[in-house]
């Protein structure tokens, strides 16, 4: 009905939409962008040489830590370690020998024997002593290489493709048998300007801040963590300063080397005034808006604003909250001007007065009406069009309140497609 004039008066009025200034908790986050690094990363390599027996592990393959992923050749580190614990038992022998000699040397005393004889006589007692200490480390040393020829998993973590084949003789200094990297949890590294670094230092000195990785369109939540470092100065060239989130990852919607979005909750603003960002308007005087009164007229109305995202803006003074505020329709609007309010603009809003009566029982609106807190608390800055998507993506963090409208709605437009077929 754009340009219709009333019935009784003459007066144009402007078609409109408007939205309810509402009290709300907001939050207040810091944007970045990461890269997501394995916790762990370890290329695992032989340290003997000899032939591969057999690979114990899948690629791609979930392993523990201590779990056999190869074998080598034992025999020739088993002959060595065997070598060594024969040439222990033969100096073990020959000392007890020496030690019987020394004692009967020692009973016949220096009129019978030399000094010179029983003083040797010690040496050699000495002499297979150390020597068995020498033994016990050859053997040793044998054992370590011959347990080298199984290869065991040092983390926990995913196994990459694998580097050699079964068969191949491999070396200690070869590039390695395969890449084990843990995937969870797993970290990401992002960056910050240095004039936010005061805020998040101060945040992070009264607790822990959590830190959320979205996707590259910045709609859906891929995993929720927290912050566990700062690095320890800024790099002067960019100004930015690195920081490190760590995320559980427990199903694996993180992958070491993924570019990812990150956002860190530094503080909440608590019950304050929020509108639409597409309500705030910039003029000579700075920001308004146009709010609609009860006789169907806009006021222009200055406000200050706190904060302001790509959806909603916090309002500190100008506007209270239950204000209709005008969202869409500023072509032919001024001051005083009388306005025909269609429909509200936000999932959630209260209906307007000149909304018509059907609307109230839209599936759709029904469905806005229960699911507003969900995407106030799922969906944050996401936009208007993107908002169902991301409802789907964390369809399982959904409230009660919400999954039966979306079911109820979802019943009405198959009746309504039925009643059309027939």
């Amino acid at each position: 009905m754009s340009g219709a004039r009333r019935m009784g008066g003459g007066i144009s009025t402007v078609p409109v939409l408007a939205a309810s200034a509402r009290l709300d908790n907001v939050p207040v986050y810091l944007h970045g962008v990461g890269t997501a690094k394995a916790r762990n990363s370890v290329v695992v390599r032989p340290q003997v040489d000899g032939r591969i027996l057999s690979i114990n592990f899948k690629e791609g393959q979930e392993v523990r830590k201590g779990d056999v992923l190869a074998k080598i050749d034992p025999a020739t580190y088993q002959a060595q370690l065997d070598q060594a614990i024969a040439k222990k038992a033969l100096d073990e022998v020959q000392l007890e020998n020496a030690k019987r000699d020394l004692e009967r040397y020692s009973q016949l005393g220096g009129n019978v024997v030399a000094q010179k004889t029983i003083d040797t006589q010690n040496a050699l007692v000495a002499q297979f002593t150390a020597q068995l200490k020498q033994d016990d480390a050859a053997i040793a040393n044998a054992r370590a290489y011959l347990d080298y020829t199984t290869i065991i998993s040092p983390i926990d973590g995913r196994t990459g493709i694998r580097m050699v084949d079964q068969g191949n003789l491999v070396r200690a200094a070869d590039a390695g048998i395969v890449m084990i990297t843990e995937v969870r949890p797993i970290s990401v590294l992002f960056t910050l300007p240095q004039q936010q670094l005061a805020q998040v230092n101060k945040a992070l000195a009264s607790r822990v801040l959590s830190v959320d990785a979205l996707d590259s369109n910045n709609q859906v939540v891929l995993d929720h963590g927290t912050l566990q470092v700062i690095d320890n100065q800024v790099d002067s060239a960019t100004g930015t300063i690195r920081m490190k989130a760590e995320f559980p990852n427990a199903n694996l919607q993180i992958w070491p080397g993924q570019f990812v979005n990150v956002r860190i909750l530094i503080d909440t603003l608590e019950r304050v005034v929020v509108v639409p960002t597409p309500a705030v308007q910039r003029g000579p005087n700075g920001t308004f808006v146009y709010v609609v009164e009860a006789d169907e007229k806009v006021a222009l109305k200055p406000v200050a604003l706190t904060m302001q995202n790509e959806s909603e803006a916090v309002v500190a003074t100008g506007v209270a909250a239950g204000d209709r505020i005008v969202t869409t329709g500023f072509a032919r609007l001024k001051d005083g001007a009388r306005v025909d309010v269609s429909a509200p603009e936000t999932p959630g809003s209260p209906a307007p007065i000149s909304a018509k009566p059907e609307a109230k029982t839209d599936p759709r609106n029904v469905v806005a009406t229960a699911c507003a807190a969900d995407v106030q608390k799922l969906c944050p800055g996401v936009e208007r069009q993107g908002i169902r998507g991301c409802l789907r993506a964390n369809a399982g963090q959904l409230s009660d309140t919400c999954k039966a409208a979306a079911l109820a709605a979802g019943r009405s437009q198959r009746k309504a497609d039925n009643t059309v077929l027939q």
